[in-house]
């Protein structure tokens, strides 16, 4: 009984890491920018309205937030991601460089490779 809720949790917490590689590649880098190797995400582009794009952006990125709430993850994982999320916010208000800066940061596949690296080292233990 115990291994079946051992796998169950295993194979939950795989989809639930193979939904937020989607999501982040959808948001940070699905978007190829013509004649270089540098990628977008739908993120960025969004974020090119002032202010209301930002705080777009922010909303989308609490997605990967609650599925880290959903999978028990501690405090201190989800304070960083938290962390991730202000720091991608508050340097997309800057005009212009904030949306370079967007581009770069891309805060949501942070915090995807912090909770896969979490929850990868919860399951070898």
């Amino acid at each position: 009984m115990n291994d079946n809720i051992n796998e169950h949790s295993q194979l939950k917490t795989q989809a639930a890491i193979a939904r937020l590689e989607r999501f982040s590649k959808l948001t940070d880098s699905s978007i190829g920018i013509p004649f270089t190797k540098f990628n977008i995400g739908l993120e960025a582009v969004i974020g090119l309205i002032p202010v209301i794009g930002d705080a777009a952006g922010l909303i989308l990125s609490s997605y990967v937030l609650i599925e880290a709430q959903r999978l028990g993850v501690s405090k201190r994982i989800k304070s960083k991601m938290i962390i991730n999320m202000l720091i991608d916010f508050i340097g997309g208000l800057v005009p212009f460089f904030g949306d370079i800066f967007d581009a770069f940061f891309k805060a949501n596949t942070r915090n995807t490779r912090l909770l896969k690296k979490h929850l990868n080292s919860q399951l070898a233990n």
